[in-house]
């Protein structure tokens, strides 16, 4: 029986000629979507029939593209330390969950190929009901940590403008004596201007000030929203940045941290940051975009 099943393997195996690989496959943060062409072909000599010859290729090319998948999904970034792939490997949960994320994946479109063979794109979503996120972002902890509050120094009066790279003007806090740092009110979100540092896009990305205090990760979040929507937008235009609303703040980056994966913004615009989510609630909404 052993040796049956060995012979079938084989000549399964052997009726197909996988598309070498100019197949398209991509991990696409804007949309937050991965999508693969997978190709297939039958050979010839196996075949007696054309709509055999159709029938073969197609399972070929979705066979291929289900290769591809599993390629792109284990190199996925789930934050800055660790890919999909290490938490397969160090737990069963997390394997048994992807595998079904990428078994769950959707045709998007197909059809034969000029010359024979057959083409077969298919898409999974990172995050919603049915993506990546589901199966590798962590569970939330027992009490969801608050945002840190701001130091006493020197607070911008207004936002850094990603343009000027500075802020308009300061209030100035010292003596130890206590300010209210008062919010200008009004904002939607937050865009955090990456552009030209090399941004590495990430699941689970965090946002910390110069001091190294971070002031946004998915701690401080609800859970169903992150795996939902994820944590924020990658956008290479500010045109594109409708998450984080009409009014946001737009802050240049100093610099990224943790391989590339986390935005360091001053610690005079991390005070705004915090001030001004405090009265709007725009992090906790997640309504915040890096321009990359």
């Amino acid at each position: 029986m052993r040796k049956l099943f060995s012979f079938l393997t084989a000549l399964f195996v052997a009726m197909f000629l996988f598309a070498g690989v100019r197949a398209e496959a991509a991990v696409d943060w804007g949309t937050k979507y991965i999508t693969v062409t997978g190709m297939g072909a039958a050979n010839p000599a196996l075949v007696r029939v054309p709509a055999q010859a159709i029938m073969i290729a197609k399972r070929a090319a979705i066979a291929d593209a289900y290769r591809q998948l599993a390629e792109m999904v284990h190199g996925v970034q789930v934050d800055a330390e660790t890919t999909v792939e290490q938490m397969m490997l160090t737990s069963d949960v997390v394997r048994t969950k992807v595998s079904a994320v990428i078994k769950g994946a959707q045709i998007v479109s197909e059809g034969e190929l000029a010359g024979g063979g057959y083409s077969v794109t298919m898409q999974m979503p990172l995050f919603g009901d049915n993506g990546l996120a589901n199966a590798v972002m962590p569970p939330p902890p027992p009490v969801i940590e608050t945002f840190p509050q701001p130091a006493p120094e020197v607070i911008p009066s207004m936002p850094a403008d990603s343009n000027t790279g500075g802020a308009s003007g300061f209030t100035v806090i010292g003596g130890g004596e206590k300010s209210p740092m008062s919010a200008i009110g009004g904002y939607t979100g937050i865009i955090i201007d990456c552009r030209g540092l090399g941004l590495n896009p990430v699941m689970s990305p965090v946002i910390k000030n110069s001091n190294g205090v971070k002031l946004y990760g998915h701690e401080n979040l609800n859970y169903d929203l992150v795996v939902r929507d994820g944590m924020a937008d990658y956008a290479n235009d500010q045109s594109k940045a409708a998450r984080a609303g009409s009014k946001p703040l737009i802050f240049k980056a100093e610099r990224l941290d943790d391989h590339n994966a986390n935005p360091v913004i001053s610690v005079a615009d991390g005070n705004r940051l915090l001030i001004e989510n405090g009265a709007s609630g725009f992090l906790n909404k997640t309504a915040v975009v890096f321009l990359y």
